[in-house]
């Protein structure tokens, strides 16, 4: 029999008067409700209440008892209904890690209004390149572009994409197309870095299999904006999202090459911890951010 019974069940005898009407609401019999609080009172080692057929009466310890019960049972009940509440109305911390370039054009923009629907959220947001570890460093939410998920992790789909090379038509007249993917070797490559210089290679597909090409140019940084404008300057081949070049690519300023060697899914995820029951602020934040993602033209009009 569990602590939290033997309570229940003194505070339930006390406020109704006697066993009997306490059982009665309980839909168990009197003998096994007074086993109960016999048990509490062979466990805590004092009598709580002096029992008759028709009278029952608290002793100086029992009345210490009550109240601490009656607070503690107020407590669990609050703290249960805040809980459940959680689970239809967005409330608490919501800590979200999403990429530098993608979070401050498409996620953060988006969350005065949200705080403003959901007024009792506080949104934290960590603008990184850098894949966290999302339940060692805190993070209820994560935003990835591409790459593979953990299979302790849920990704929930947000918006298609493509990781595209793309270039200036200056820089590929100076320099020529590239047509297969070792014709890389012949081109600056405009790549992104690790900590310490360490370049990370481009992802394909190529008979149908993954593969990764290591590039090289004498330009590279770690923040995907900067390569971006670099590319737009004529300076080298980038390797970027589908999002960030849209407007681009429609006003001819970059074009395309290798496009049959693009991986065909590269899509933007919300990725959160597995867990029986996702919070509300999590939820609605995800679900936010899809139907604003969905809006016809929105890549478009957030350039």
């Amino acid at each position: 029999m569990d602590k939290l019974t033997q309570i229940e069940a003194f505070v339930d005898v006390v406020e109704k008067g006697s066993l009997a009407r306490a059982a009665l609401g309980q839909n168990i019999t009197p003998v096994m409700l007074g086993r109960r609080i016999d048990a509490l009172e062979k466990r805590l080692g004092v009598k709580l209440m002096h029992r008759s057929t028709r009278h029952l009466t608290l002793t100086e310890q029992g009345t210490v008892y009550l109240d601490h019960c009656r607070k503690l049972l107020a407590d669990l009940g609050y703290a249960e209904q805040l809980v459940s509440e959680g689970r239809h109305k967005a409330t608490g911390h919501l800590i979200v890690s999403t990429p530098a370039a993608f979070g401050r054009k498409h996620v953060a923009p988006h969350a005065p209004q949200f705080v403003k629907a959901n007024p009792a959220v506080q949104i934290s947001f960590n603008l990184t390149d850098r894949v966290v570890d999302l339940v060692r460093e805190g993070y209820d939410l994560g935003i990835r572009i591409g790459g593979n998920i953990d299979p302790n992790f849920v990704a929930v789909k947000l918006a298609s994409n493509r990781r595209v090379v793309c270039a200036t038509p200056a820089y590929f007249e100076r320099h020529g197309i590239p047509r297969t993917l070792e014709d890389l070797a012949q081109h600056n490559c405009l790549a992104f870095n690790l900590q310490g210089g360490q370049q990370r290679g481009w992802y394909f597909q190529q008979n149908g299999k993954p593969v990764t090409i290591k590039v090289a140019g004498n330009l590279d940084c770690n923040d995907g904006e900067l390569l971006h404008r670099w590319a737009c300057e004529d300076l080298g081949l980038a390797w970027r999202s589908s999002w960030e070049i849209q407007a681009q690519l429609i006003s001819g300023e970059l074009i395309t090459v290798l496009d049959e060697y693009a991986l065909p899914q590269y899509d933007i995820v919300a990725v959160y911890p597995q867990q029986r029951h996702l919070p509300a602020k999590t939820r609605f934040f995800i679900d936010t951010l899809k139907a604003i993602y969905a809006q016809p033209d929105y890549w478009l009009k957030a350039v």
